[in-house]
Order: structure tokens, then C-alpha cells, then sequence
């Protein structure tokens, strides 16, 4: 059921998970223009074109086909929700993107496992574009590709998740429909978008999905609302805040951060870094023996942020404080002051723009 901002004719204010009610009215707050086209929700693949690794390295080590090309124009590794938060499954996606079937056919062993896998569930599809055209993804991402074309990585965030958790990509990677991600490839984004500020918001404007009762993010309702500093929004490309003390100083947190997290959940003792068997996809982490695979499968981010040590706590401290310069603000805000001051700054840049629709906050009743 959707909530409105309106209740017996008096404004009221979200209702948090447990029923209780937040102090600050985020309903009111709208999308913001300056963060239009940044977020993107992954394709959705309507059908199984994800593959198994080792399955992937074998067409990828195949002849080239009739047209002259390799498989790897259109096999890729794939990403969920779980290979973010856990470790790695090691899945690929065939995606003919937006060929047509004489195109797409020309890639035989990827063509030939499509049809003989994904056409019979098209096939009982009620959609019609999607029973005819059996061999592409239910939707391409065509306007996600379109956003990364300029970036190496870009930052994936599970859309369900117990912790707000970034990460970043590589290109080459497609992420599933679980994941959001996000057209940028700065270090300063991505410190934004981890701090307190931005999850404080996410979280009073999410809503709460699963077993877990976990919070969901959205393009539209979390990230496209959300007021970043000024000077440091996502219709600004990152080389013309570069030499920005604040966006330098966010940066430096956020890649400390990063560092810190990888060499935790990757520790160079226990791993060891494998070429892919063809150029132009990211390097294979594999474990170096059963004994640290062992170790490794209890190396995952969601059990990092369960347990939350010090030295990840000291780490997040020293990016809320970068992220809160750049907004001009104390440190030690509390949640509802930080709330109320990104509503004001919210509703302020709306207004300049011309106020842009509201965003209709959903709330789903278990």
C-alpha cells in the first residue's frame, strides 16, 4: 500500500518498520534532477541465461565464431545481491543486448544454450515481445551500458539488503536485477554514498522487504532524492571537482575504507589473483589452498558488518567526518538533525528546480 503524506487532513510523519514514527516528514521530499540518470536498477533476465563460470571459460577459450568474433562479446560475469554481500559465485549472463536473432545466432555455443534453455519458459510467456524475442534479456539495460560507457568500475549496492553496503564493479560486469548500479567511478560518490548521511536517508525513505524485515534501495525514492553536497552532485563529472579539498578529502577516506575491506575480506596470505582466460575482464581471487578457502567462505561483508570492528568503525568515522565538512556540518549531528537538514536541503534545490514530481513512499504490509 502506498502512504501518503496526508492522514485524516493532518501531515504526519514516516512510519518506520516498527510502527513507530520518525520526527522528520521525509514525504515530503522530491527527486532531485541533479541525480537523474546516475542509478540504475540491473536487467532483468526473465528466463536462466546465467551460466556457471567454468562453463563461460570454455566458450570464451572457443574458435572464433562464423562472424569472426569471440564469445566474449557476449558472455559476462554476473553479479547478485549475494556475490556482494557473500562471497563470489562465480556466474556469467549470456546477453545478446539488443541483436537480432540472425546476429545473435552467429555466437553458436552461447545461441544454441539460449534456445535450448531460456526458449521453452519464453516460449509459455504471456508477455508477447518477450516470447518473440526468447533470445534477449527481459530487459537489455541498454540505458545502464549507455551510462558506463565512459567508466572502467562503477558502484553496485544491493537493493535488499540488512546493511546499506557499496562495492565497486567492473565494467564488464552485469549486475541482476537485485542490484542497483550507480554510473559513476569516483572515489568521492562512492564516500558519499557510504556515509551516515546518505544511509540515515535511505533508511527513513526506503521500504522494508523479507524475512529479515530489510530495508530496500531504490534509484528514484533513495538515491534520486538524495541532496549530495553542493559542488559534488552526480550531473557534475568528477574531473571538474577534483582539486576540491572536500571531494579530495572524501576521496582519501573512502579508498582507505576500501582498501581496508578488501585486504579483510581478501587477505594476500590466503589469496592469489589468476588472470581471466581472456583479456578485457577482472582478474579471478582465488583461494591458494582448502585451508584458506575455509577461512575465506566466512570473509563476507554482511559478516564484517554484523561484527563490526574497530578498525572498520575508526574507518567509517573518518569518512562521515570528510562527508560532513563538505556539507558544512558538525560531526556529531544526531540522526533526526542530519534527517531535517537534508530534507531543507532537498526541498530548497527542488524549489530552484522547478519542483519536480514528489516521491510517492511505499510501504509494503507483511
Amino acid at each position: 500500500m502506498f502512504f501518503s503524506s496526508l492522514l485524516d487532513g493532518e501531515p504526519v510523519s514516516r512510519i518506520n518498520a516498527d510502527l513507530t514514527a520518525m520526527a522528520i516528514n521525509l514525504t515530503m521530499a522530491r527527486r532531485l534532477r541533479e541525480n537523474y540518470g546516475a542509478a540504475f536498477q540491473g536487467p532483468v533476465k526473465v528466463g536462466p541465461f546465467d551460466i556457471p563460470g567454468q562453463l563461460a571459460r570454455e566458450w570464451l577459450k572457443s574458435p572464433v565464431n562464423p562472424n569472426g568474433k569471440g564469445n566474449l562479446k557476449v558472455v559476462f560475469p554476473w553479479a547478485n545481491g549475494m556475490d556482494l554481500v557473500r562471497r563470489s559465485s562465480d556466474t556469467w549472463i549470456v546477453n545478446f543486448s539488443n541483436m537480432e536473432e540472425e546476429q545473435a545466432c552467429l555466437y553458436e555455443k552461447p545461441y544454441h544454450y539460449v534456445k535450448e534453455t531460456v526458449k521453452p519458459i519464453r516460449d509459455v510467456n504471456r508477455d508477447r515481445q518477450r516470447r518473440e524475442n526468447w533470445w534477449k534479456l527481459g530487459r537489455s539495460g541498454a540505458e545502464l551500458q549507455a551510462a558506463l560507457k565512459p567508466f572502467s568500475r562503477y558502484i553496485a549496492t544491493p537493493r535488499v539488503s540488512k546493511h546499506r553496503i557499496f562495492v565497486w564493479l567492473d565494467r564488464a560486469t552485469v549486475p541482476d536485477s537485485a542490484l542497483v548500479a550507480i554510473a559513476r567511478d569516483d572515489a568521492t560518490t562512492y564516500g558519499i554514498l557510504h556515509s551516515r548521511f546518505h544511509e540515515a536517508w535511505t533508511l527513513g525513505l526506503c521500504t522494508w522487504l523479507g524475512v529479515g524485515n530489510d530495508p530496500r534501495y531504490t534509484p528514484s525514492t533513495t538515491f534520486e532524492t538524495f541532496p549530495f553536497p553542493e559542488g559534488l552532485t552526480p550531473d557534475i563529472p568528477a574531473a571538474d571537482y577534483a582539486e576540491n579539498p572536500h571531494a579530495k578529502a572524501i576521496a582519501q577516506a573512502a579508498e582507505r575504507l576500501d582498501i581496508l575491506r578488501r585486504n579483510w575480506l581478501n587477505p594476500p596470505d590466503l589469496v592469489m589473483t589468476v588472470p581471466e582466460v581472456v583479456p578485457g575482464f577482472p582478474d579471478r581471487i582465488l583461494p591458494k589452498d582448502a585451508a584458506a578457502a575455509a577461512i575465506l567462505k566466512k570473509r563476507t561483508l554482511t559478516n564484517l558488518y554484523n561484527e563490526r570492528p574497530a578498525w572498520l568503525v575508526n574507518a567509517h568515522r573518518q569518512l562521515d567526518e570528510a562527508v560532513a565538512a563538505a556539507y558544512g556540518w558538525p560531526a556529531d549531528l544526531t540522526d533526526d538533525e542530519v534527517l531535517a537538514r537534508l530534507l531543507d536541503l532537498n526541498l530548497a534545490r527542488a524549489g530552484a528546480e522547478g519542483a519536480p514530481e514528489l516521491v510517492e513512499v511505499e510501504l509494503e504490509m507483511v
